[in-house]
């Protein structure tokens, strides 16, 4: 096969799920080679309790489809910080492609590694059908505000899709000394407030509660109305109340459902999110809806 042939295309079924989940880890290729470093992963594991903590795509896919869910997968491109090869982001979506019934596939690129990033954010778009980029700025070392970044941020505004990029409190490394030299500073949310005004075209998600700076993230997705904030990594129970509280009158179109899985399972995400203060009419939204419209699934 081509690679024009293995391109990612929607293929789901809106009326068949009930939740999109933003954010899903493939935290093991096809060959068994783990997207990070084991101590990353034992650490990991610990500090999330994660039972099955390394499920295969093909697993992940058939997991969703009998929970009528469909969920962006994704790993990240950290080579020069982690000096780690990542997981093939080729394989991830060419597997996507395979289970596009449930599956919607985002890219990762290394931001040190300058223009080769640019130009591979154009192919994976291009050649392979991604349909955003994932970026952990405290794994991958890099402050999203320096301008040095400014040529990649351009070139996925062009494209068309979506940028995430972790926020907050940092599992990785948790409990280790020196939390394995990941700096947390990375991962200020108001470190992506130049980006999004300087890109105002660029949709940026902002992943998890933004503990311990949740006012922040709070102000810049109330100022931004190209910032989105995901709610994975965190239990409802645990969200900050002030998130909750803007999320129900600030921005509730701009508020997506996300586990963190294998991390956390949708099934304890969506039982805590039961009892949490989100509005009737806002729920939905969370849930499927904005997801929808942000990845452009309803056209």
């Amino acid at each position: 096969m081509s690679q024009a042939d293995n391109s990612y295309e929607f293929g789901i079924d809106l009326q068949k799920i009930h939740a999109i989940d933003m954010h899903v880890h493939i935290e093991c290729s096809e060959h068994g080679h783990l997207s990070l470093p084991q101590p990353l992963v034992d650490a990991s594991s610990k500090y999330f309790k994660a039972e099955d903590r390394s499920p295969s795509l093909d697993t992940i896919a058939e997991r969703y489809r009998e929970w009528n869910m469909a969920a962006v997968v994704f790993t990240v491109d950290a080579t020069t910080a982690l000096k780690h090869e990542p997981n093939s982001i080729e394989e991830i979506a060419t597997g996507a492609a395979r289970n596009n019934d449930v599956l919607i596939p985002f890219g990762s690129v290394d931001p040190l590694q300058g223009a080769a990033a640019v130009e591979r954010a154009k192919v994976l778009v291009e050649k392979f059908g991604v349909r955003g980029f994932k970026f952990h700025p405290s794994l991958q070392s890099f402050d999203p505000s320096d301008q040095q970044f400014y040529p990649l941020y351009e070139a996925i505004q062009d494209l068309g899709v979506p940028a995430l990029f972790h926020t907050g409190q940092n599992g990785m490394g948790a409990g280790l000394p020196g939390g394995y030299g990941i700096k947390l500073g990375y991962s200020n949310p108001l470190l992506l407030d130049s980006v999004a005004a300087d890109f105002p075209e660029l949709q940026v998600i902002m992943a998890h509660p933004s503990v311990p700076w949740q006012e922040e993230a709070n102000s810049i997705a109330t100022h931004k109305s190209n910032v989105w904030i995901d709610l994975s990594g965190w239990s409802p129970k645990y969200f900050p109340q002030s998130l909750v509280h803007a999320a129900n009158r600030m921005f509730p179109d701009r508020v997506l459902f996300g586990t963190d899985y294998p991390l956390i399972t949708p099934q304890k995400w969506l039982g805590a999110f039961q009892e949490a203060d989100f509005k009737d009419e806002v729920r939905p939204k969370i849930l499927k809806d904005n997801a929808v419209r942000l990845l452009g699934l309803g056209n």
